[in-house]
């Protein structure tokens, strides 16, 4: 599953779904207000994976609530690079909360 120059991951490999890491992502506060009852919102931008009628891939998910993931999804009020720095800001925070919370574990099994 190797990345191109530009960090995207081939398409055949942006449909795979991780439910255990959707379902971490989920259960965090939301990383823009602190809400609970959150959603896995996927990046919206060709760099993750995104595609026409496919999502981005799930290692970018972030944790936001619905009406968090409303607001970046519809833009109304956010030019394109304020939505993008939102999902990015949240994005970075999810990765922090999962792993502070052990949610999420590399260690290689023995």
């Amino acid at each position: 599953k190797k990345m191109d120059a530009q960090g995207r991951l081939p398409a055949r490999f942006v449909s795979d779904r991780n439910p255990k890491l959707l379902k971490a992502v989920a259960s965090l506060p939301c990383q823009e207000c602190g809400k609970e009852g959150t959603q896995a919102a996927h990046a919206n931008w060709s760099w993750s994976g995104k595609g026409m009628g496919m999502k981005a891939h799930d290692m970018y998910v972030a944790a936001l609530c619905p009406e968090c993931h409303y607001a970046l999804d519809q833009g109304k009020d956010m030019q394109k690079w304020e939505r993008e720095e939102l999902w990015l800001r949240a994005w970075r925070k999810t990765i922090y909360e999962l792993f502070e919370r052990g949610l999420v574990d590399v260690r290689a099994k023995t």
